[in-house]
């Protein structure tokens, strides 16, 4: 059995280096076909949404299918997380009846709490904080097109957000070069970047900038909506302030080589043109396939038997 089996993964740093590695080259392998494991026969998983989710959602029960699992998808009034119950007094309930939950929160702090009752493996689908599961698909698209990580500079341009907290922590365990460009003030958390830095072999493979200049050597340029989900009422101050920040043709032309990035949705016309997320060097839906193959190593780890 997985030495992985029945931990949480509640950020891309819970794991070590050789742990990643070990659920990106099954992932690779589940997409090729060379592996048809049913790992979650006769298992049962709970997917635990407060938030809308069209890819994540979809890939998960896909996923929990093809790994011959079944799975119960509750709702933010299903639940009614810390309004009808508590967080903890759900995560124990839900232990009664389940081999695992998924769960896409709010905040970090609900997700941590969740994790900290339930006796049953937890994985992040998406909080304020990170968003593992979609860095984890990023990565098998990064090595299918580009090949080794450690050859590749990846710059991501726009808000640090959640996308940007779990780049970082997948730069600090597998070793590549990730610059993060971001306006004054919307840098991603400076405890993440530190605690990054105190992981990793080499400190200096992360960079935080404003500089737009920096893109030498890019490989992959990344981006994500300017305002999440939660930040709506702040969406036209930051459309002025990210104005600049935006991925399109004359930022690309900065890197020659480089394949277009995103996590979806995208807000056309913000932060990415048409002319980019649509252009041939766009991999955006190649990244949201790869959703499902990551999500089923995972799980495959995490929750099946005899893996």
């Amino acid at each position: 059995m997985s030495g992985l089996f029945g931990r949480d993964f509640l950020d891309v740093a819970d794991f070590e280096a050789a742990e990643l590695r070990r659920v990106l080259d099954l992932a690779h392998q589940i997409k090729a076909g060379t592996w048809s494991g049913r790992p979650l026969a006769g298992r049962h998983i709970a997917m635990l949404f407060q938030r809308p989710s069209h890819r994540t959602r979809v890939s998960f029960e896909v996923g929990i299918s093809r790994l011959g699992g079944a799975t119960t998808t509750l709702g933010e009034q299903d639940v009614q997380l810390g309004v009808r119950e508590t967080v903890g007094d759900a995560a124990r309930v839900l232990d009664r009846y389940v081999d695992g939950i998924v769960a896409r929160l709010r905040t970090h702090a609900d997700l941590t709490e969740l994790a900290d009752a339930a006796e049953k493996p937890v994985i992040n689908a998406l909080t304020d904080r990170s968003h593992p599961c979609q860095v984890l698909a990023d990565l098998v698209t990064l090595e299918e097109v580009g090949g080794p990580l450690t050859a590749q500079k990846v710059v991501y341009v726009g808000d640090g957000n959640n996308i940007a907290t779990s780049l970082i922590e997948a730069s600090a365990r597998l070793d590549f070069p990730l610059t993060v460009i971001t306006p004054a003030g919307y840098a991603p958390d400076e405890a993440v970047v530190a605690r990054a830095r105190s992981l990793s072999r080499d400190g200096d493979r992360v960079t935080i900038t404003s500089d737009l200049s920096d893109l030498d050597g890019a490989t992959a340029i990344y981006t994500d909506v300017w305002t999440s989900m939660g930040q709506e009422s702040e969406r036209q101050s930051r459309r002025k302030i990210f104005a600049e920040y935006q991925v399109n043709p004359a930022l690309m032309a900065g890197a020659p080589k480089a394949v277009f990035m995103h996590c979806l949705p995208a807000h056309r016309g913000e932060e990415v043109t048409d002319e980019v997320i649509d252009g041939p060097r766009s991999v955006v839906l190649q990244q949201a396939g790869n959703r499902l193959y990551a999500q089923m190593a995972l799980m495959s780890e995490l929750f099946g038997k005899g893996t």
